[in-house]
């Protein structure tokens, strides 16, 4: 028998002279020509691998059912004594797929949890063996059994008094009901035909089963492109997998862009892939099918949150231990907010994965089409197409933004093991939303700063234009080296001392274009952005740089083409307002080398500048205590920011990491010191929601 015996039927529902010196003044020097070196080198996108292939999926059933083995797929030592002492055995080995009405039989007379254990474990193997014959149709039905027989002995209340928690059968069933779950959802995936929303009429010769499908959480079910599966992926790169363990199979959502004409979606890069928890809701006797109630732990003051309900069928459906019910409800979960699910009366863990997907998508074609590091420091005007937020998971009104912001020759894949670490601890993920921001970093950092502070307004008015999302106002930004001086930029009001800089006379009398005009001044001006709480520093240069020296900047402005706007812009007034300017240097021929000299004009402007009122700043600073090659040549730092640079006065805690620039952000202290900070931010929050509602 093949896979054509199954039918399918679907019911929709810019440089200083160089000068030459001898070679030990030229550590610096050295050091900053070996990294550029490897610029011509480079392809522009990362060939890093996250993922690779396993040879065989990961199942937890290969050992104890020698699924791998010569002989094929067995029955345990276990099962084999249940079967002789209800008298089945022989008939088992005489004709294993003949013995199952037999088993039913006896299970149906006896009601003995051994017995269903043992016809859920012998239907698996059943189920494998088929599978391995290419007979799609039997494969389906033996899974079939195994999944509502596995389901039976966890959740009927006819097994309260037998079912022992402490006995390894316990923890084997539920492994029992996953591995089937998942051999079903791979036959069913097999023609991409699998759509969340949808239902299904599977027909064999022996059976016909209607499956219903649902969504729990928050996507439109039109946003699933296709499935894969986790276990048939290892991470490769991410320092740290992050599952739960319980009921459920762990997929890969592969998203697809939704209708074009919804501003949103450009929040969403190409090839977006979501965690996602596959789970069947099978009926039990005497009971209806059940709710499908899902629970998230936040922080301990706030306990457990109901977010969820199905409409469920409330009628009474017989026991049916040989197949799957005439209905069943294929349920997919969020595991973003949901890490319980209530079948019949009992809370239930759910199998998560929230690594394998992120791995998965950073992979993608489409996001090293986009992760064009090298080429956002050298030429800044190719990647401006690509600049701004993006999300990676669907946008949540209730929960906090965290906008991770990179550094110079970087990317938001800088960002990925923090984030995939923060959002294993439940009070974080269900509390907060990340998103990132990409810019072109050979550009100066306060033009980055504007774009940023224009991105995020744009962003405000197309998710929250009435500004009803309480959660936007109370917005983190977490800044690691430039992008701590791009972040801190957003909560300053500098008033005229930027414009001061490059001119003693007012804006107001700045000849040309007007569109020229806004733009310069509204890169001199700064006004705070008031949704944003909290600013979080990490190896940010606050007093520039040294490895900014003339060196590094001659070179550099050989290398990196400035911004064409910007550059165009600042000619273009400069020639039509002669004498205007002070130096138009900040305006024609800075990148972001120059912007982090020490020396430059705008470090003590931002040292002095106004904050907002109830901002608060944390830093976090790398010290390298065993210096390398080049140590002797440089102070006290983490090998790029100098310590003294470092430090900053005003902030509510500063803490120092044994770690270089490049990595200080990636270390378990610095990913910790961030999630301590985040519980302090969800504290004042709720501190002051009390207040305010006089609790």
């Amino acid at each position: 028998m093949s896979a054509k015996d199954c039918r399918w039927t679907t019911t929709t529902p810019q440089p200083k002279k160089l000068r030459l010196v001898c070679v030990p003044s030229c550590a610096k020097f050295a050091t900053f020509v070996l990294l550029l070196t490897s610029i011509f080198a480079s392809t522009g996108c990362t060939s890093t691998k996250y993922l690779a292939l396993r040879d065989v999926r990961a199942n937890s059933l290969n050992a104890p059912l020698a699924l791998l083995g010569r002989h094929g797929p067995t029955i345990t030592e276990r099962s084999r004594n249940t079967l002789k002492r209800f008298g089945l055995l022989v008939e088992y080995e005489r004709d294993r797929a003949k013995s199952v009405p037999q088993i039913r039989k006896a299970i149906d007379e006896t009601n003995d949890s051994e017995l269903i254990y043992a016809l859920s474990e012998l239907a698996y193997v059943e189920g494998k063996r088929a599978e391995q014959l290419k007979d799609d149709a039997a494969a389906l039905d033996f899974f079939g059994i195994a999944l509502t027989n596995s389901y039976d002995y966890l959740f009927s209340e006819d097994l309260s008094l037998e079912r022992n928690p402490y006995d390894p059968q316990f923890r084997r069933v539920c492994e029992i009901y996953n591995e089937s779950l998942e051999d079903t959802l791979r036959l069913l995936c097999a023609d991409d035909k699998l759509r969340p929303g949808l239902s299904y009429t599977v027909s064999t010769p022996q059976r016909s089963v209607t499956v219903r499908t649902a969504t729990r959480g928050g996507w439109d079910p039109n946003e699933f492109d296709r499935f894969e599966f986790v276990s048939d992926y290892n991470i490769q790169t991410l320092h740290n997998r992050h599952m739960t363990f319980g009921l459920g199979v762990p997929l890969i959502a592969v998203r697809k862009p939704s209708d074009s004409t919804d501003p949103r979606e450009k929040y969403y890069p190409e090839g977006l892939s979501y965690s996602v928890t596959a789970m069947m809701r099978c009926s039990l006797p005497n009971r209806p099918l059940g709710d499908s109630a899902i629970q998230t732990t936040g922080s301990a003051d706030r306990g457990a949150r109901q977010i969820g309900s199905a409409d469920e069928p409330n009628q009474e459906l017989s026991r049916q231990r040989l197949g799957a019910s005439p209905e069943s409800i294929l349920e997919f979960y969020d595991p973003l907010q949901a890490n319980q699910v209530r079948l019949t009366s009992h809370w239930v863990p759910l199998e998560t994965d929230l690594t394998t997907p992120l791995a998965f998508f950073l992979d993608s074609p489409e996001f090293r089409s986009r992760n064009r590091v090298t080429e956002g420091l050298i030429n800044p005007n190719k990647t401006q197409n690509q600049r701004g937020l993006f999300m990676l998971e669907p946008y949540d009104p209730n929960r906090i933004p965290v906008v991770m912001i990179h550094g110079l020759w970087s990317s938001p894949l800088t960002w990925m093991d923090m984030f995939n670490d923060l959002r294993s601890y439940p009070e974080i993920r269900s509390r907060y939303q990340f998103w990132f921001y990409l810019y072109p970093s050979g550009q100066p950092f306060w033009l980055s700063a504007t774009q940023l502070r224009k991105d995020l307004g744009e962003m405000r008015e197309v998710i929250d234009r009435n500004h009803r999302d309480v959660s936007l106002d109370k917005m983190v930004l977490v800044g690691h080296s430039m992008g701590g001086l791009v972040s801190r930029m957003q909560t300053i009001d500098s008033g005229d001392d930027f414009w001061q800089i490059v001119s003693d006379q007012p804006p107001e009398k700045l000849k040309g274009p007007e569109d020229a005009r806004d733009r310069l001044v509204s890169n001199l001006y700064f006004r705070p952005n008031q949704s944003i709480k909290r600013v979080v520093t990490i190896g940010t240069p606050h007093r520039g740089s040294n490895f900014a020296n003339d060196y590094t900047r001659w070179l550099a402005s050989r290398v990196i083409s400035l911004p064409q706007i910007a550059l165009a812009t600042g000619q273009s007034l400069a020639r039509e307002n002669p004498g205007f300017f002070r130096d138009t240097k900040l305006l024609t021929a800075s990148n972001a080398i120059d912007s982090l000299a020490p020396e430059s004009p705008i470090f003590p402007v931002m040292m002095r500048a106004k904050k907002a009122e109830g901002v608060k700043y944390h830093n976090i600073i790398g010290v390298v205590e065993k210096r390398g090659i080049f140590g002797k040549t440089t102070k006290r730092g983490d090998g790029v920011v100098e310590l003294a640079s470092a430090k900053m006065d005003d902030v509510e805690s500063e803490v120092i990491i044994n770690a270089e620039h490049t990595t200080i952000h990636t270390t378990d202290k610095a990913i910790l010191e961030v999630r301590r900070i985040l519980l302090e931010h969800l504290q004042e929050v709720d501190q002051n929601v009390r207040f305010a509602g006089g609790l």
